[in-house]
């Protein structure tokens, strides 16, 4: 199976799924980072491990529909069999989801259906939730809702700082993904 991560960020969990798939941890091979962010960091760490990077922005490409043409086809280009979205801060359009039907796998920083979309770690814990967790689903049209690969909680303790709570969060991302990916490839290949 030939893998694109997308990111749009700092990149720790794409740097994490590298290292699993360098050691050979996940099946499959990481062959692509896609960033629609020019200036992220994780383009730097992409470079440093040496894995193709292509970078581009909805702007540079005139329209949200242009884009994803032009994403499907870089896809296309890089054989690429399956998606981890790692911090990918866009909505997958149709032009995409419908040539990678189940095939597509995102990294959430909640206990879902709990928080879906933006700011979820922040949401919990503003609530004073007891915990929140780290969720890691196929997606679908809808937001944060597709089938749940794997999930685990993550308590929010009376000491905690939104900072504090953070780490935690992707301390256990950091662990759980490479997890999530490895089953979602191992059927993928059982389902073939």
């Amino acid at each position: 199976m030939r893998v694109a991560v997308f990111a749009s960020g700092n990149g720790t969990n794409f740097e994490v799924l590298a290292n699993h798939f360098k050691n050979k941890d996940i099946p499959g091979e990481l062959v692509l980072l896609f960033c629609n962010h020019p200036d992220a960091y994780v383009v730097k760490r992409a470079k440093r491990l040496r894995i193709p990077v292509e970078v581009f922005t909805v702007k540079s490409c005139g329209s949200k529909q242009q884009y994803e043409e032009k994403l499907l086809g870089l896809l296309q280009k890089y054989q690429i069999d399956f998606i981890a979205l790692a911090g990918y801060l866009r909505v997958v359009g149709p032009t995409i989801l419908d040539h990678y039907a189940h095939r597509i796998i995102n990294l959430h920083p909640a206990w879902l259906p709990e928080y879906p979309g933006l700011h979820s770690i922040e949401r919990a814990f503003d609530d004073r939730r007891a915990q929140t967790g780290v969720t890691v689903h196929y997606i679908d049209a809808d937001l944060d809702s597709g089938p749940i690969i794997m999930q685990e909680h993550v308590p929010i303790l009376p000491t905690d700082t939104v900072e504090t709570l953070e780490e935690r969060v992707h301390e256990t991302e950091h662990r759980l993904y490479p997890q999530a990916l490895k089953k979602a490839l191992e059927n993928e290949k059982e389902q073939g």
